[in-house]
């Protein structure tokens, strides 16, 4: 019998959940242990599969290094990381660049100080553009550090997006931008909601595909 953690709540089906190498069932308040216990076996093969799968994402992504000369993505394409006498890290257009003689961890810490930079002036400067097109005004724009989602957006309006979100190509920058400005109009995932989306992203489905893929890929970096 696989091991899990056993969450009861007022859902109406039972649920499971593998994250971090863990196993997590959610159920109905009134649902017999042994129906749960019966529905995770049944799922076995699954589990396994699934915690043998983020087992070899987290050993990838341990030996995930960065040098001088590697590439790293940026908006969709490629740059490399290049040595620049100075104190200085940034970005001009061809590199990322900083100082020489950085060790790996220092070099990959060098790029996320980069990566957020440019999330903080290319992901406002989107969000402005498209709030102007759909004629919405989010109360703020923030950079933060979020591993699990793209983007958000709070009851107050607040839009946030990971700075990850500035490796993915613009079409994908794009769909998450107009997603969380959607939430503007409706606070939640209903038909509405995705009437909104598609009226100014047609193709939202397809992009919603490509970045699903592209999640997938980065579990392989130590981003």
């Amino acid at each position: 019998m696989i091991k899990y953690t056993l969450i009861r709540s007022k859902r109406k089906t039972i649920a499971i959940y593998v994250r971090d190498g863990f196993v997590e069932v959610r159920a109905p308040l009134n649902a017999a242990k042994r129906d749960i216990d019966r529905f995770v076996i049944s799922k076995e093969s699954w589990i396994t599969d699934r915690l043998d799968r983020l087992r070899e994402q987290a050993e990838r992504s341990k030996a995930f290094t960065l040098n001088y000369g590697d590439l790293v993505r940026y908006r969709g394409k490629v740059y490399p990381v290049a040595a620049k006498n100075g104190s200085h890290v940034g970005f001009d257009d061809d590199a990322f660049y900083m100082p020489p003689n950085l060790s790996e961890e220092h070099i990959q810490a060098a790029c996320i100080q980069v990566y957020r930079m440019l999330a903080k002036r290319d992901l406002t400067m989107k969000a402005r553009e498209f709030a102007m097109l759909m004629n919405v005004t989010p109360s703020e724009i923030k950079i933060t550090g979020a591993k699990t989602r793209w983007g958000s957006c709070s009851s107050k309006k607040h839009i946030n997006f990971s700075w990850r979100l500035i490796l993915a190509d613009d079409s994908l920058i794009d769909y998450v931008v107009v997603h969380e400005l959607s939430h503007l109009f409706e606070m939640n995932h209903s038909p509405r909601f995705w009437a909104i989306v598609k009226k100014y992203m047609p193709d939202y489905r397809e992009r919603i595909a490509r970045l699903h893929a592209f999640q997938k890929q980065l579990l392989n970096e130590a981003w």
